[in-house]
């Protein structure tokens, strides 16, 4: 029976709902804790975050835009050989900052090593969520 795993991780922050929104959604401040986006993020639309270099590192589709509450996209790259993962942003208010909350899921599908990427990813994603904490951070 096949099991879908999620990778589900929630972090506190002290900023706006709105500030934080910005981190996940304008191409420049995504560059700064993840990776730049080609454009900024918006409904409906594809988008691009970008190697160091200018080629896309990971893509995908913005399916729910919600500002400044929840963010839902498509989420792939090489290493995913094409199968689009899921990525889901929820932001909520809590004592004067924000909780961020992130679910990822679908690696299931590739055809990959998913336990590798599953150990993969939560790494990769410890490490970017502790730099937006940072950044997002209202000094």
């Amino acid at each position: 029976m096949m099991r879908h795993t999620r990778l589900e991780k929630t972090i506190f922050i002290n900023s706006t709902l709105e500030n934080v929104w910005l981190y996940l959604t304008d191409k420049d401040k995504l560059g700064e804790w993840f990776h730049e986006g080609e454009a900024n993020l918006k409904l409906g639309g594809n988008y691009q975050l970008l190697k160091d270099d200018g080629k896309p590192l990971c893509w995908g589709k913005i399916t729910e835009f919600n500002p400044p509450n929840r963010l839902v996209y498509t989420f792939t790259h090489d290493l995913l050989k094409g199968v689009e993962t899921t990525v889901i942003w929820e932001l909520s208010s809590v004592h004067r900052g924000t909780m961020l909350k992130l679910t990822h899921y679908g690696f299931e599908n590739a055809d990959v090593d998913t336990l590798g990427m599953l150990i993969n990813h939560d790494k990769g994603w410890d490490g970017h969520l502790g730099r937006l904490r940072d950044k997002a951070a209202i000094q």
